[in-house]
Formats: structure tokens, C-alpha cells, sequence
């Protein structure tokens, strides 16, 4: 399968506001790269696409890029992050295309189920969930929201429904057709298998801070979703995620949402990240799984990427392939993440995977691509998150025509 055309669509990202800062003023702007879909029945210019949490900056810069001195203090803060206006939260927006342009269309703030607006605020931390501190940009600590989201991977159901991957519980969170949620499956069932359908394996908790559930896909007969942890798990410690080589996937049966089956997809080795090594330092635990697509023939397309290179690979998902129940169990030694952190082959069945797409042979793509979406049978769209441009990023709509269909 060879690419025929790489076009960058035409689009500018919508300013939010102006937030006045020591070096002058911080401009927000919309940002809708984290996850893209279209259901079976939208026409064939219009997708969807999903924000995360919200306008966030890590402390170093915030100090250099906008003079915020006064936050020296919370360099020593591990994982910090100031918010400059946690009021713009999660939102999902309809686009339009026409021609060469991307139009948006509507954008939909997601709402609780008593209708109040959801934050980017991370869980309230614990023994068994890694949260991150958050902080005004005074300062001055922002408090926990147990309702709040880091919505990254999306699904647009045929009933006009979303599914939705949050990062912080990781959870699953359904919304309906106007954004308000609808249900949340978090981690907490109590039987380790999954088979208590009113929450997620209690395994899911073991996700490394801000790499929970960033990819989601639907099954064409949408009798189930596909989900992927961003990364290994830290799972039973932070060198396990350091280490390991092999990212959970969950297949999820709708609409109990009980998981049904395991997945070990293999990620590349560090030196196949050609534009990332050129900018210095990048380590195993820089890769990540942020999009999946479920194709109309069964295959699955995943989005494997550093930071500037990303590589699309084509998967066959089916029963020989998923792992025993009792990877699922928390408490099973050796786990996984251990297994593949070894530099022994992975006694484990895993995902076999073919390249679609590798960015390092088209450098004209952006970096930090998140979402992906067919658009015709030879067609992908994909896109960058430009992180609400706090540190002058655009978002860049690229639409990938290959010889054939995928």
C-alpha cells in the first residue's frame, strides 16, 4: 500500500480568550485533536472530533514562555501543572468538509447528568490512582473533582449517542446526543474478571499518571468498543510502565460494558522514532497508543507515535490472540507490563501488525497527531492536538489518500 497525496486541510483555530500574563497576554485557542470519528450514517464530508481536559501548562513553561516567576516553587512538585482557566473544560465539536477547507459546524460542552458543566480537574489521588496536582496561575492549588475528565479517545454512535475515553479514571463515559452523560463505567468491579458490568476491571486503576484510556473504537455492528491504555501500565510499579513493550487493549461488550477480552499490542523499538531521536533524548516510555480505528472488514488501524513521528499500523484482532483471564486479576504475578519489560521474547500471544503510514517518510505531517478517522475506503484524516496553543501550536487537519482501499 503506497500513499498517493498528503493534503493539509484548511483551517484556523477560533480564539477562546486572551489571558493577561507578565510577558504580555496568553492566547487560548480551541483545540479538537485529541480523537476523531463518524458514524456509519453522517455524511461522507462530516466527523466528529473531541478536546481534552482543557488549557493546561506544565510549570517550566509557564515560567520561561510567559514570565510566571512566582511558580518557581512548584517545579519541585512532581507532575504539576498550572491551568491558566479551568472553566473551558471538555467539549466535542461536528466538522464539515469542503473541498480543501474544514468548516466547524457546532461544538457541544459536555455536561454531568444534572446538566453542570464537566471540568478538566483531575480524581482526587489514592493509594491505587496516580493523580496529578493542579494549580491556578497564581499558584494557588486547584481541588480535585471526582467528576472531572480528560476526555481523549471518541466514538459517534448511530443513535446519535458518544462513547468516550477519559485519561483520569481511566473510565469509559457514554453521553448522549447533546453531550450530557449518560453513564461512567470506572474501575471497581468487584469481581477482578470484570464480570460485575457496573465498572471496569479494578486493574485499570494501575495506569501511569496521564496515560489512561486514550484510544476507543466501535466495532462496525457497534456491539462493541476497543479501547487502548496510552501506555503500559505501571502495573505493579513505575519501572514496569518504564519498561514495558506491550500496550493493553480491551475489547468491551456493549451495552454491559463488561470487558471480554485482552489484547497485548507490541509497540516498536525507540529507534524507530527517526524525527524524535533527531531532537534529543527519547526513551521507551515516550511511545504511546493514541487512536484506533475499527475498519468495516474487522481489522483494526492503530495510531503508534512519539512525539513528532507517528506510524499507523493495520491489526488483525481474533480469538487466538487474547490472553488468558487471569491477566485481568490485579493481583496475577508475573503481570504483563513485567513480562514485556524483560528483554526475553513475551510468552504471551500478541497483536501482528503491518505499516500503513510512517510520518518519518513524510515530514511535511505535524507532530502530535492524536486523532484518525476514515473518510473514504482509501481515505484517512488525521490531526494534531495543539493543546488549546499554549505553547503556539496549530492544529493541522491532514487528509492521506493511499493506491488502494484500506
Amino acid at each position: 500500500m503506497k500513499v498517493t497525496t498528503v493534503e493539509r486541510m484548511v483551517w484556523t483555530d477560533p480564539v477562546i480568550a486572551d489571558v493577561p500574563v507578565p510577558t504580555g497576554k496568553l492566547t487560548l485557542r480551541s483545540g479538537f485533536g485529541s480523537g476523531l470519528g463518524r458514524r456509519p450514517s453522517d455524511p461522507a464530508d462530516t466527523f466528529w472530533a473531541i478536546g481534552d481536559r482543557g488549557p493546561n501548562l506544565k510549570v517550566a513553561a509557564a515560567i520561561k514562555r510567559y514570565g510566571l516567576v512566582h511558580l518557581e516553587p512548584l517545579r519541585s512538585v512532581a507532575g504539576a501543572k498550572v491551568m491558566p482557566r479551568p472553566d473551558i473544560g471538555p467539549a466535542i465539536a461536528q466538522f464539515r468538509i469542503v473541498g480543501d477547507e474544514v468548516k466547524l459546524v457546532r461544538e457541544l460542552r459536555l455536561t454531568t447528568e444534572d446538566g453542570m458543566p464537566i471540568s478538566g480537574l483531575a480524581h482526587p489521588g489514592s493509594d491505587a490512582l496516580l493523580s496529578e496536582p493542579v494549580f491556578d496561575l497564581s499558584g494557588a492549588p486547584l481541588a480535585p473533582d471526582p467528576q472531572g475528565m480528560d476526555t481523549e479517545g471518541l466514538v459517534a454512535m448511530s443513535d446519535g449517542s458518544f462513547w468516550v475515553g477519559d485519561e483520569f479514571g481511566p473510565a469509559l463515559v457514554r453521553f448522549d446526543i447533546n453531550g450530557h452523560m449518560v453513564s461512567r463505567l470506572l474501575p471497581g468491579s468487584s469481581d477482578p474478571t470484570g464480570a460485575d458490568a457496573r465498572g471496569l476491571p479494578i486493574l485499570a486503576a494501575r495506569r501511569q499518571l496521564n496515560r489512561g484510556f486514550e484510544a476507543l473504537a466501535v466495532s462496525p455492528d457497534e456491539s462493541c468498543l476497543i479501547l487502548a491504555f496510552q501506555s503500559p501500565l505501571a502495573h505493579p510499579d513505575e519501572a514496569a510502565h518504564r519498561h514495558g513493550r506491550h500496550v493493553r487493549l480491551w475489547r468491551v461488550s456493549l451495552p454491559t460494558g463488561r470487558v471480554v477480552a485482552q489484547y497485548a499490542y507490541p509497540l516498536e523499538p525507540e529507534s524507530a522514532f527517526h524525527r524524535d531521536i533527531a531532537k534529543g533524548k527519547f526513551e521507551r516510555s515516550d511511545i504511546k497508543v493514541s487512536e484506533l480505528l475499527w475498519l468495516p472488514g474487522g481489522d483494526l488501524l492503530v495510531l503508534e507515535r512519539g512525539s513528532e513521528t507517528t506510524k499507523v499500523y493495520r491489526c488483525a484482532v481474533d480469538a487466538t490472540l487474547v490472553l488468558g483471564a487471569e491477566h485481568l486479576d490485579i493481583a496475577h504475578r508475573p503481570t504483563l507490563e513485567e513480562l514485556s519489560a524483560s528483554s526475553a521474547p513475551l510468552p504471551l500471544p500478541t497483536l501482528t501488525k503491518s505499516l500503513v503510514l510512517d510520518t518519518d517518510d513524510h515530514p511535511e505531517i505535524s507532530a502530535d497527531l492524536e486523532g484518525m478517522v476514515l473518510l473514504a475506503a482509501n481515505q484517512l484524516l488525521l490531526v494534531n492536538d495543539n493543546d488549546f496553543c499554549v505553547e503556539g501550536a496549530e492544529t493541522a487537519f491532514w487528509r492521506i489518500t493511499f493506491n488502494r482501499p484500506l
